[in-house]
Formats: structure tokens, C-alpha cells, sequence
């Protein structure tokens, strides 16, 4: 069978079949994490990120190739998370951008959308690194330009196009050393090459992999269950839980091994953080509706047994203004600056608030917030100038695409640790302009020396170090230092390699969920022995992941 034109309908098909197929493969593309922390989240923004693209093509009516791509494109732009989900967004924003005004294709024109769309996303990137998804995706994009030239049959087409996508793929660790030590290929690339898998399935007419039924289905309950908050008899500040959080977990037999699933503990322990509560579960999926205060710590303890797709968040107290008028909030006379942040736990949360934060977004290491949610959380400020604070190097390429399409003066500081963020912060002057205000915090932020402290989810070498699954690691400025079975000494070799007494004056300590009372009172003694003549500061982070988080300077 042939294919000489590709329409609408059948683009539409392959985009719904690469969504799902990526579904079903996130846990294997998380799982190629370089690092062995428990934060390989890969898979997970791309397959959040290519569901919001996929759910504005299902809502989609048109037909045209070029209006059917489009809207993918803005699903993709707003629901993309972590530099993975924007450069795949990129990818396919300068794809649709080739199609403009488009019925149908031809294989050429699809090859030459597919080089735009590589050149779209390279534009995006400061510092194109090779041996990623990029160089996946120019790969294939070049082969599909001189296979165009011989083949009008667009199977034929994406056969070679996948075909050197995978050839591509398995090249990327003699592009990127870093891979070849760790011995996996580039989780990115691999991600795309399972979305083109996708594509090609649904172009020859193969069955879609196996979940709808069960989502559907769910989804059904949800919608039977959802709202029943009477929103025209209640104030909005009455609102006790303010985000309606819908997500599904992909069960994880891996994951399961040391967190076992059960419906009814997950139920009563979700139950403790907010109302209108809905879990379903079958074997393979569990669906969950909730409304939460804090959905960021919601969706970390579904994180524990799988990975997270279909995510959906809405804040019901703008919802609730907008639906019984609250003309005061709307009136409400904008600030001159505001600092969006992002940060992972209650503490942390507070923390920022307290030195001056306007909105915190929920999020980090385990769930890089979206484009969409930096762009509400920009709107929630209400004022002139918003600056950006990302904490955390995988955020801040959707910072940067949240402040182009913002209305209001917005601009990013590349924070990429909770420690910078804050040092950044501290430096705001509301008298300063925005772009001075830019230039001092960001200097600031360089100025501070971050240590984390986490455990391993895997056994694996690198930087010539071996690393034992269920051992703990100190990393300091991103790169791991030491590993050690317990804890404790962990953090007390980290602090070694860490504190220069010759000009180090402050250590700041956040401590994180899984560090004990009693273990951070030794860690204090030991400081106290140690590190007589620095000043130490010790907060309640209530971060997830990482039991410690380090700042000193």
C-alpha cells in the first residue's frame, strides 16, 4: 500500500498514535537518566508534554493538514515541561510553520517541514549540545530530504526517516562521552524516535498499542464525579483546596518492587491532602482526581509507583472569580514587579514567600511545571514586570517560552538551584529596573555553592565512580562527589568537599522529607567540630528527593 498525499485526518491519527505509543514507553526513556538519581524525568515531559499536543489535535474540527498541525503545535508550545518537551515542541512548531496554508502533502513538502522544524529548534537552544535529541532529529530530517527526492510514498518515507532516527539514536554516544560511560543512548532522541514509531504505526494502518479502553473509561468516572463544588453559593476565599489536579500513573513493575501498589492506602494517604477525591486502578493504569492545595506533592506520591500521563491542573479559585464575577479581584491594580519562582515542598515554599516571592509554583526535580503553568503563574503575579526564577537547569528553556508569549515585561533568570534562587533573590531592588534587577541577580546567583544529597535507583559508574543502587550521593554544582551506604557520612563528605575555611562564611542547611530530626542534630554537632568559624543556618525544606539541600558562600 501506498500513500501519495497525506491529509488532515491522517496526520491527526499519527500524532494520537505517537502520543500513545510514547505512553507506553516513558518509564523505558526515564529510565536512561545519565545520572542514578530519582529524578529521571525525561520521559515523563515529553509524554506530558506530547499529551497536551495530542489533546488540542483530538479537540480540533479541521480537516486541512496545516490547521490540524497548528494545533498540535500549540498543544505542544503550552504544554510543554523540561528541555526535552520545549525542544520537542520547537520541533514541531517550525514543522507546522512549513505547512502554512496547506491541504494536503506531498513527501517533499513533509521533508522540508521536518528541516524547519530542525531549524526552528536549534534557534531555540543558547548552547546546541550534539549527541541529543537535536542531532536525532537533524539526522532524520536530512535523510528525509534525499529520500524525498526518490520515494512520493510517505510510508516510504518515514520508514527511512525512523530508520535513520534509530541509526541516529545509537550514534549519540560517541557524540556525548558521558553516555558511552553510562551506557545508554540519548533519552531525548530515544523519546523521538518512539513518537516517529507512533507516526509510521497509524501511516501503515497498524493497530494503536493497547490503554485506550481503560483511559476512556476512566475518564468517564472522573467526569461522573467531577465538580461538585456549588460555585455560585460560595466565597472564593472559601475555597479550601484551590486546584483541581486529574492525573493518571502508569503502573511500573520496577517501581512496584520496592513500592507496592495498593488502591486503598493510596486512597486513605491522598485523602490527608484535599477533598473530592476519585482513584481508580486497574493493573496496568490508576486514575486520579483530587482537589489538592498543593497538587505538586499529590503528584510526587503517585510518581512512586510508575509514571505520570494525562496530567491536568486547574485553579479553581480563578475559575470561581471568573464564573460569579468578583469584580474587586478584577479591578485590582497591578504591582510594579513580581517574582515567579519554582520550588518543591512546603518549607521551601514558605521560605520563598517569606524573602518576597509573589506566585511559588509546585514544582522541581520530580515535575518540571509547563509552559502553560509558568504563563498562569506570570498572569496570577498582576504586574508589570515579572521576573522569573527557575531553579533548576530543566525549567528554564520553558521559562524562557512562557516570558515570550507573556503580554507583560517578563524576564528569566536562569536559576538552576534552590541555593541560586534564593541568592538571587535576596538581591531584588524594587527601585532597579528590570534589566538591572536581571544583571545583579543573576550575578548574585553565581555567587553560591549548591550540595544535594539523594540516593541512587540503580547501580552505575561514572566519572570513574562506582555507585550502588540504594546508596546514598552528595553532588555538588551538579556533579557527584561521593557515595556512601549511609547517609549521615554522606553529607559529612559532601561538607568536606564542599567548604573552603579560608573564604566561606555562611552554610545553609534545607532539610529535605527523608532526613530525620535526630540525624541533622548530628550533622550540626559534627559542624560545630568541624567548621567552627562559619555561620550555619538550618531550615525545614520538606523537599522531596533530596534529603539535603546545601548553600554556601
Amino acid at each position: 500500500m501506498a500513500v501519495r498525499t497525506l491529509d488532515g485526518t491522517t496526520f491527526k491519527q499519527m500524532v494520537l498514535s505517537g502520543a500513545h505509543h510514547l505512553t507506553n514507553n516513558a518509564n523505558m526513556i526515564d529510565a536512561l537518566n545519565v545520572f542514578p538519581v530519582p529524578d529521571g524525568d525525561t520521559g515523563t515531559n515529553m509524554n506530558l508534554s506530547m499529551t497536551s499536543g495530542a489533546d488540542e489535535v483530538r479537540e480540533t474540527n479541521a480537516d486541512q493538514i496545516s490547521d490540524v498541525a497548528q494545533a498540535f503545535a500549540k498543544g505542544l508550545l503550552m504544554g510543554a515541561r523540561g528541555n526535552s518537551g520545549v525542544i520537542l515542541s520547537q520541533l514541531f512548531r517550525g514543522f507546522a510553520k512549513g505547512l502554512e496554508g496547506k491541504k494536503t502533502l506531498t513527501t517533499k513538502e513533509v521533508a522540508n517541514a521536518l528541516e524547519l522544524g530542525v531549524k526552528t529548534a536549534y534557534k531555540a537552544v543558547m548552547k546546541p549540545v550534539e549527541g541529543t535529541i537535536l542531532t536525532v532529529a537533524k539526522d532524520a530530517a536530512a535523510h528525509g530530504q534525499l529520500l524525498a527526492k526518490e520515494h512520493s510514498d510517505h510510508i516510504s518515507l518515514l520508514e527511512g526517516v525512523l530508520k535513520e532516527a534509530k541509526a541516529s539514536l545509537k550514534r549519540t554516544p560517541n557524540l556525548l562521552p558521558v553516555l558511552k560511560e553510562v551506557g545508554v543512548v540519548d533519552s531525548g532522541g530515544q523519546g523521538l524516535v518512539t513518537i516517529y514509531e507512533g507516526f509510521l504505526a497509524a501511516l501503515k494502518g497498524e493497530e494503536l498499542p493497547a490503554g485506550v479502553e481503560n483511559t476512556v473509561a476512566m475518564n468517564e468516572m472522573v467526569n461522573a464525579e467531577h465538580h461538585k463544588l456549588a460555585q455560585d453559593f460560595m466565597n472564593t476565599e472559601d475555597i479550601k483546596f484551590g486546584y483541581c489536579t486529574e492525573f493518571m500513573v502508569k503502573l511500573d513493575d520496577r517501581r512496584q518492587q520496592d513500592t507496592p501498589f495498593h488502591e486503598n492506602d493510596f486512597r486513605n494517604e491522598l485523602s490527608n491532602h484535599g477533598d473530592s477525591l476519585l482513584v481508580v486502578s486497574d493493573d496496568e493504569i490508576v486514575k486520579v482526581h483530587i482537589h489538592a492545595e498543593y497538587p505538586g506533592d499529590v503528584l510526587t506520591m503517585g510518581q512512586r509507583y510508575g509514571s505520570l500521563i494525562n496530567l491536568k491542573i486547574e485553579n479553581m479559585r480563578e475559575q470561581h472569580t471568573s464564573i460569579v464575577g468578583d469584580k474587586k479581584q478584577n479591578k485590582k491594580e497591578k504591582a510594579a514587579f513580581a517574582i515567579v519562582t519554582v520550588a518543591m515542598g512546603e518549607g521551601l515554599k514558605n521560605l520563598f514567600e517569606n524573602l518576597g516571592a509573589t506566585v511559588v509554583i509546585q514544582g522541581g526535580q520530580t515535575m518540571n511545571p509547563s509552559t502553560q503553568d509558568i504563563t498562569n503563574a506570570i498572569k496570577e503575579a498582576n504586574a508589570e514586570n515579572v521576573i522569573i526564577l527557575p531553579n533548576n537547569k530543566n525549567i528554564i528553556m520553558a521559562a524562557d517560552q512562557a516570558a515570550e508569549l507573556a503580554s507583560e515585561n517578563v524576564t528569566v533568570v536562569p536559576t538552576k538551584t534552590i541555593p541560586q534562587g534564593m541568592s538571587a533573590l535576596l538581591a531584588f531592588h524594587p527601585e532597579s529596573s528590570l534589566d538591572d534587577n536581571k544583571d545583579t541577580m543573576l550575578q548574585a546567583s553565581k555567587h553560591v555553592k549548591t550540595g544535594q544529597v539523594t540516593y541512587a535507583v540503580r547501580d552505575t559508574q561514572i566519572d570513574g565512580m562506582t555507585i550502588e543502587k540504594g546508596h546514598f550521593m552528595g553532588i555538588f554544582d551538579g556533579k557527584i562527589q561521593t557515595t556512601n551506604k549511609n547517609q549521615l557520612e554522606t553529607v559529612q563528605s559532601l561538607l568536606r568537599e564542599m567548604i573552603d575555611e579560608d573564604e566561606d562564611e555562611i552554610l545553609t542547611i534545607f532539610q529535605g522529607e527523608d532526613a530525620s530530626d535526630e540525624e541533622r542534630e548530628k550533622l550540626e554537632v559534627f559542624i560545630e567540630r568541624h567548621y567552627e568559624d562559619i555561620e550555619v543556618e538550618v531550615h525545614q525544606g520538606n523537599q522531596p528527593i533530596y534529603s539535603y539541600i546545601i548553600a554556601i558562600e
